[in-house]
């Protein structure tokens, strides 16, 4: 899941402040916390709340709608092409993706980011967290390293084992999190597979991932 979080209301306040009408998208996908109609028409009260607070006369009027996923340029355009008349700005509440994949429909359209985008992460329950779990970077080791990834789980970014500064299982950066090297070799050792450390990890190929990525899908290879 793309993890995210609310901008400060002052920010955003400031930011739609020019505009006298201004459409909150909210986004079905899978931002977390979720980011829907529910919550849309939240950060509409909040705001409404927030400029009389602020003591502005002509604040925006917000009107409200969700999005099935805003990083699809195709839902974009089905669900706001109706929408749009009279608006001046959209304030969405989608991940940067989405932000950018409105832009990119309605290049004339001021599109405002309403959250920060943080990390891809997983969900634990039991524990109320959201931990980064994935950086996307186009050269997946989880096979060789247990299921743990050292490229967002070591503070270091090594990939070739622990540095010296692991100290009872912990990292020496933040002595509050276990050491990703730890972790991955514990994990090996119960899997019966240690050897697999023996193999030395050339420096990161960068080229894997050139930004911005891009992928050209063949229809007819989804298709099939």
């Amino acid at each position: 899941m793309i993890v995210t979080e609310l901008k400060p209301l002052e920010e955003i306040l400031e930011s739609v402040s020019p505009y006298s009408t201004v459409l909150i998208a909210g986004c079905d996908g899978c931002t977390q916390p979720p980011r829907s109609i529910k919550e849309a028409e939240n950060l509409s009260r909040l705001l409404e709340l927030g400029g009389r607070r602020r003591g502005e006369h002509a604040r925006p009027y917000f009107k409200v709608t969700t999005i099935p996923k805003q990083c699809d340029s195709h839902l974009v355009a089905t669900a706001l092409r109706e929408q749009l008349q009279g608006i001046e700005a959209v304030l969405s509440l989608g991940c940067g993706a989405g932000v950018q994949t409105i832009v990119g429909v309605f290049p004339d359209l001021v599109v405002l980011p309403a959250q920060n985008t943080l990390f891809i992460g997983m969900e634990d329950r039991e524990g109320h967290l959201l931990e980064e779990r994935c950086a996307a970077c186009g050269d997946c080791l989880l096979g060789l390293t247990g299921g743990i990834c050292p490229v967002t789980r070591c503070a270091k970014g090594l990939l070739n084992g622990p540095c010296g500064g692991c100290s009872n299982g912990k990292c020496e950066v933040d002595p509050e999190k276990d050491c990703a090297w730890y972790l991955i070799i514990k994990q090996l050792e119960k899997q019966g597979r240690l050897d697999t450390l023996e193999e030395i990890r050339p420096p990161r190929d960068f080229q894997t991932v050139i930004r911005p990525g891009r992928i050209i899908e063949r229809l007819e290879e989804v298709k099939q």
